[in-house]
């Protein structure tokens, strides 16, 4: 059985372009007849709001969009990483590295493969050895898409120098924890993929198939969770949102006025062929699109 997820970090109310990213993992798992799981990456305690992970479920709840298994917070699974990191130690692919972004400008912030930093008072981070790793998977939305991690992103952090499980490693962990298949999310995260891939061959963990949708872009074309403009949607009034997400993603909304109703219909026709292939859309020049087709 298929199995999706959405990953939330909570540090603001649901946007329209995170509602984008919700609906459109949801519904790949929908019309598989598989499960889909919430999962909140609240692993930067600085950006945490307080409250926004609440918030946020109760968003997703009043637009149908209920997770099937209980609700797993990043917080709560530091051992699980550690032993990732502790492994990759031992089998000679994590080091300590005391570079600053200031030793990396000269090398174009490449980082290459050892550490160029004197240990000092700061605490270190960890690496991941990369090595020569020219990485290749296809994407269900995206296409083909190939990346040398060694010229374009060098050796990356892993467990970061305040003592937390940097994001590519806590989210292959638990995405193996979680068995999930199947990672339907935003183009932004399309180049961190290569990342993710590598960490799962060197800790044995299986490879879900990738599907990245468009970001939604503001009127000034920035990706509406960095906007300044960005409004959450209303969780009073869920469907006018709904057939809006739909829309963008090319697909029909269903004219139904109960949400699961909606959902359920626009699960069994989700055409995949009709998602924008592109790494953003502007949400203006959707809406025009859908208006006049």
């Amino acid at each position: 059985m298929t199995r999706g997820r959405f990953a939330p970090s909570p540090t603001g109310r649901l946007h329209f372009g995170s509602l984008v990213a919700a609906l459109g993992s949801w519904l790949f798992a929908r019309h598989a007849d598989g499960r889909w799981i919430v999962r909140m990456e609240d692993l930067d305690r600085e950006r945490e709001v307080q409250g926004a992970a609440e918030r946020i479920l109760a968003t997703l709840d009043a637009f149908g969009l209920v997770s099937d298994e209980d609700i797993v917070y990043q917080s709560r699974r530091s051992d699980r990483y550690a032993a990732a990191l502790a492994r990759l130690e031992r089998d000679g692919h994590a080091y300590r590295c005391w570079c600053s972004r200031t030793d990396l400008e000269p090398r174009g912030g490449i980082h290459p493969s050892e550490c160029v930093a004197q240990p000092g008072e700061r605490a270190p981070a960890w690496r991941l050895r990369v090595r020569d790793h020219v990485l290749a998977f296809d994407d269900a939305i995206q296409g083909p898409q190939q990346q040398d991690l060694a010229r374009e992103v060098g050796d990356f952090v892993i467990w970061r120098a305040d003592g937390a499980c940097a994001y590519q490693l806590a989210v292959v962990v638990d995405d193996a924890a979680q068995e999930i298949d199947q990672v339907v999310r935003g183009a932004d995260l399309l180049d961190s993929t290569p990342r993710q891939i590598l960490l799962q061959r060197l800790l044995g963990l299986p490879q879900p198939a990738y599907a990245h949708l468009p970001l939604a872009l503001g009127t000034d074309g920035r990706k509406l969770s960095k906007h300044a403009a960005s409004l959450p949607v209303d969780a009073r009034d869920p469907l006018p949102a709904l057939r809006a997400a739909l829309h963008f993603l090319g697909q029909r909304a269903p004219t139904e006025r109960n949400v699961h109703m909606l959902l359920s219909r626009a699960s069994r026709e989700l055409a995949t062929a009709s998602i924008p292939r592109a790494a953003a859309v502007p949400v203006a020049f959707a809406a025009a699109r859908n208006a006049t087709s």
